[in-house]
């Protein structure tokens, strides 16, 4: 396929998580590599028409983009790609499909964002104008809180042995052992990914439900397929290079009831993974803290897509977006615009992402 396409409650607490949800954590950080690795899942094992995916154990780099690269599937983003999806605005509207940043949020795990303005005001005042400013000083986990994307450094698979940083690799082959370090990673960090302007498509497969989905419901080929029937897309108008994202309804229970948000997650599986690698797109996002099935129908894994997207593919997931403004104003396809932001060393990246119809 070618470059240029025609148009065609507290979530902040830990010590009084659920046994199930620490269960869940428990069992998702401690997860074998093999089980990771989606390669070894029978008839769903990927088999990636533009990129090289393995079963497990076996190597999938050097990338398509070459041995050195570090940007990913942001390459697709060609000059070629942007004039082609600036075609697509139509109306010059714009929405916002970021979360608001905030200390309550659901956050995975013990994730933690904390934000002080110190002095009040922080300094001043100076001059004869009497001027004062205030700053903001804020502790978090950047690139994974709130509305994130992750970046090639969030996620790996564990090859060897437990505890060999060597084995431990991530995309285009890199290893832990290359680019862990306790101030940044060294390569794949967020500074090298490149601006995102690219048509998106929003898959609405609540609205063929017409309730929302629930926690470890898988979505498949089949329901993708219904939704893009019902909202009378072409499944071909998905090029190379798009971005694809999933309404399940999901968010609806953000600032609602963040325990169970926070649990679990609808979401699409190993065959709808299969899918999306083949299309060659962009950026995968959803309504969703993760993006994919949580819990995943095989009880053996743990985020494969993550490890099948960002490590084997170097795909991109956007998390914990809104549709809402969207939805309402019945726009499903538009175009995606996110320019990472650029933090040396970051494993992802905040920001409010953007619709323009």
């Amino acid at each position: 396929m070618s470059q240029h396409e025609e148009p065609a409650s507290d979530p902040r607490a830990t010590q009084d998580d659920s046994s199930d949800r620490r269960d869940f954590f428990r069992t998702a950080a401690t997860v074998s590599a093999a089980a990771v690795a989606i390669g070894a899942v029978g008839k769903y094992a990927m088999a990636p028409a533009h990129a090289q995916a393995a079963p497990s154990g076996e190597k999938w780099w050097p990338s398509r983009w070459g041995a050195a690269d570090e940007a990913g599937a942001s390459n697709h983003i060609t000059p070629a790609k942007v004039l082609d999806a600036a075609k697509w605005i139509r109306d010059g509207k714009i929405y916002k499909l970021g979360r608001v940043y905030e200390t309550d949020m659901p956050k995975f795990g013990p994730r933690a964002f904390t934000l002080r303005i110190p002095g009040s005001p922080t300094g001043g005042p100076f001059g004869a104008n009497k001027i004062v400013y205030n700053d903001e000083f804020l502790a978090t986990e950047i690139g994974q809180v709130g509305t994130q994307f992750d970046g090639l450094g969030h996620v790996g698979i564990q090859l060897g042995k437990d505890g060999d940083k060597n084995e431990m690799r991530f995309y285009n082959g890199l290893s832990l052992q290359e680019i862990g370090d306790a101030y940044g990673l060294k390569k794949l960090g967020a500074e090298k990914l490149k601006p995102i302007f690219t048509r998106g498509h929003l898959i609405d497969v609540m609205g063929v439900r017409g309730s929302m989905w629930d926690a470890g419901q898988e979505i498949k080929v089949a329901d993708i397929r219904a939704a893009l029937t019902r909202q009378k897309i072409n499944e071909a108008d998905i090029k190379q290079g798009d971005a694809v994202f999933f309404h399940t309804g999901w968010g609806s229970l953000w600032m609602k009831n963040n325990d169970r948000y926070g649990a679990g997650e609808p979401g699409p599986g190993v065959e709808a993974g299969k899918w999306l690698i083949d299309k060659g797109v962009c950026v995968v996002g959803a309504d969703s803290w993760g993006m994919e099935c949580v819990p995943n129908p095989d009880k053996n894994l743990a985020f494969p897509l993550h490890g099948e997207l960002i490590a084997r593919n170097g795909i991109f997931i956007h998390e914990n977006m809104v549709f809402d403004e969207l939805l309402a104003d019945k726009k499903t396809q538009f175009v995606y615009s996110y320019t990472p932001s650029p933090i040396k060393g970051a494993t992802g990246s905040h920001g409010c992402p953007v619709a323009i119809t």
